[in-house]
């Protein structure tokens, strides 16, 4: 909604007395009459409601999502079982450690954490979201230093690795309008949230950024049993706690956690991580951008391990990378980087079945 213009006061003819004072025609002295017809009262009145008004009614760039449609799954073990192997990787946004790990409100990722392998050390690598994410696909922040969404990024991705090995991907994003979608925001998804959106060999490649889908996809692909070998998946920005509470993200992954878990595959690893926390703390000779929940689950992960051992988002893509038989790109492939290997069960080699797709 428009603001209102507001016009100044209009003036009142003067004349100067003898003595030189200024003094209005007019003018009325009596105080009381004056103050009721004052009229700045009633006009910050109306300011103050239309700012309300016009935030009420902000884009969805502002704190204003609500939580995804449902992704209308049966219950996990009437889903099918695969063959394959896959890996997955789900982003969150914007905890701290200690806002989810321990807490009541993140129930299901507590028991997630328990029962698969918690790094409680780990560390995103700087602020605002748009850097570690591309930390998390390229090996590097490319030297962006916030949420833009009218930059990009020429250098190499992990797509490109992939694309190389021809090893099947999507990324799943919520709230996505379309693949190929350029836009900024729309309801709960956001570009910053997508770092696939950035690449410059992706957003001009057709077929690549078409493996850039919605949840309507996902639900599709985990009914079918056609996950591919990588699967990327950034909620929308209420279900990934980024305008909604913990516990909300966490009746999110309670959904939709489980139908992942049960199509991993015989040797399959899930990968559970936080962009950024509130402090700058870090590690590994990288910038810092909080200390986050790192977790690993399904057959690859050491059940019920913790591991204090620091690590970062670069680790997490050198992990990834490892598993798939790529090698490092930038800063995972630095000597300071160490991998989550001391959350696996041993060396992970996820390859695609010959003819899968």
């Amino acid at each position: 909604m428009p603001a209102r213009s507001i016009s100044p006061s209009r003036s009142r003819p003067e004349h100067r007395s003898r003595s030189g004072r200024r003094s209005h025609v007019g003018r009325r002295s009596h105080v009381g009459r004056r103050s009721r017809l004052d009229p700045r009262p009633r006009m910050a009145a109306a300011l103050l409601a239309g700012t309300l008004l016009a935030l009420a009614l902000a884009g969805p760039g502002c704190a204003s999502s609500a939580p995804g449609r449902s992704l209308a799954l049966p219950r996990p073990e009437r889903l099918p079982t695969s063959a394959a192997s896959h890996l997955i990787v789900v982003v969150m946004e914007n905890k701290e450690y200690g806002e989810v790990i321990g807490r009541p409100s993140a129930r299901y990722v507590n028991r997630l954490a328990r029962r698969g392998a918690l790094a409680t050390s780990s560390f995103a690598v700087s602020h605002p979201s748009l850097p570690n994410y591309l930390a998390l696909t390229g090996g590097s922040t490319f030297g962006i230093a916030s949420d833009c969404t009218d930059c990009s990024v020429s250098g190499p991705s992990l797509v490109d690795q992939l694309s190389g090995a021809h090893i099947p991907w999507k990324a799943y994003m919520g709230d996505l309008p379309h693949p190929c979608f350029g836009g900024a925001f729309s309801r709960g998804y956001a570009k910053k949230h997508d770092p696939f959106a950035y690449y410059r060999r992706i957003v001009g490649d057709p077929a690549r950024c078409r493996r850039i889908v919605s949840f309507d996809a996902l639900a599709a692909d985990l009914r079918a049993g056609t996950l591919p070998t990588f699967s990327w998946i950034s909620p929308n920005q209420c279900d990934d706690m980024h305008d909604c509470s913990v516990a909300t993200g966490d009746r999110f992954l309670a959904r939709l956690v489980p139908s992942l878990l049960h199509e991993l595959g015989p040797h399959g690893l899930l990968i559970l991580t936080w962009d950024e926390g509130s402090t700058d703390r870090g590690c590994c000779g990288a910038g810092g951008g909080g200390h986050v929940p790192t977790i690993l689950a399904g057959p690859a992960a050491r059940a019920g391990t913790r591991s204090a051992q620091p690590v970062n988002h670069y680790s997490v893509l050198a992990t990834v990378e490892d598993a798939l038989g790529l090698a490092r790109l930038g800063q995972a492939g630095c000597r300071c980087t160490p991998s989550l290997a001391t959350l696996l069960r041993g060396p992970v080699r996820i390859r695609p079945l010959f003819g899968r797709r």
